[in-house]
């Protein structure tokens, strides 16, 4: 039995992936999964840099904007989505394609991971995720800097429920989580997969995020931040660890001023950048599209990934 087609479109923050997926999608009749663990959120709309419904050229959108901002969002669940998606965009006679850059739920899917929890107990994960709650973020992301640092690089500090996550299974297994998955990443994918990824040179792909950045502030990103924080969503919740939000989150709090927030933004979308490229580097069967390489033509880069991706039909 031949394995399900599907097309990966990934990359860096800011590389420019919506606008060449569509294209992509329109040109190979398909319709586009996202993998952006932020955007599947409701409400929060420009610090996501949401695709808007006139920006999707008729092509179907998955995963994005159905979930309320207080519910949390994990792997498990854009795991399971992303499968049903797919399933349902086959049937359909389309062919699915992932686009996002979230590197860590791709490679669930492209994998797939088992991510069966260890066993039923529970009580140390609540022991921590107490202490993320009284403001020790800092002192869990240091531990688990200790017992698995190759996990500490992809994992970014504020993300509490990603750090408990490693920290609960090495407690609980003796083993790094980053060398549990570094195995199951060797499973045999279920997919006939074609995985893109999209990367600019380093000095425009940072010129494109300030770029977005002052956009987002200019959309109005405080008015939209201070309408979430009139919904009483906890700030331990996945959504509100998301980039743009919790710098901005400081800022209202009076942690300092808006030029602040902005700086911090944009110097932490950065480094975001630059672990995207770090895990994608340690992918396998991918097939980098450097934009530079290609003259900036997006024309050109389309049709790379045509032949590319006929080729191997």
């Amino acid at each position: 039995m031949s394995k399900q087609k599907l097309v990966v479109l990934t990359g860096p923050t800011a590389v420019g992936k919506s606008k060449l997926s569509i294209e992509l999608a329109k040109a190979i009749g398909g319709e586009i999964i996202s993998a952006d663990s932020m955007q599947v959120y409701k409400y929060m709309n420009i610090g996501t840099d949401k695709i808007s419904t006139e920006k999707m050229g008729g092509v179907k959108h998955h995963l994005i904007d159905f979930l309320d901002p207080k519910e949390d969002f994990n792997v498990f669940m854009f795991q399971k989505l992303v499968k049903e998606a797919i399933e349902d965009i086959s049937l359909r006679g389309k062919v699915p394609i992932l686009v996002g850059g979230t590197g860590f739920y791709i490679q669930a899917v492209l994998r797939d991971i088992d991510f069966t929890e260890t066993d039923e107990d529970d009580s140390y994960r609540k022991e921590l995720e107490k202490r993320a709650e009284n403001g020790e973020g800092h002192e869990l992301f240091e531990e688990l800097k200790k017992v698995d640092p190759q996990s500490a690089e992809i994992i970014h500090e504020n993300n509490s429920k990603r750090v408990i996550r490693a920290l609960e299974y090495y407690k609980k297994t003796g083993k790094k989580i980053s060398e549990h998955n570094k195995e199951q990443s060797n499973n045999n994918s279920p997919y006939d997969f074609t995985y893109f990824v999209l990367t600019d040179d380093r000095k425009t792909l940072y010129s494109r995020i300030d770029a977005r950045v002052d956009k987002m502030i200019s959309d109005g990103l405080e008015q939209e931040v201070r309408e979430l924080v009139k919904m009483d969503i906890p700030m331990t919740a996945t959504s509100m660890q998301s980039l743009g939000y919790r710098e901005m989150i400081g800022y209202l709090n009076g942690e300092y001023d808006l030029d602040r927030a902005v700086y911090l933004i944009k110097l932490n979308t950065r480094h975001f950048a630059k672990r995207q490229l770090t895990w994608f580097r340690r992918e396998k069967n991918v097939i980098w599209l450097d934009k530079a390489a290609f003259g900036h033509d997006e024309d050109i880069i389309l049709k790379e990934m045509l032949r590319i991706y006929g080729n191997e039909q």
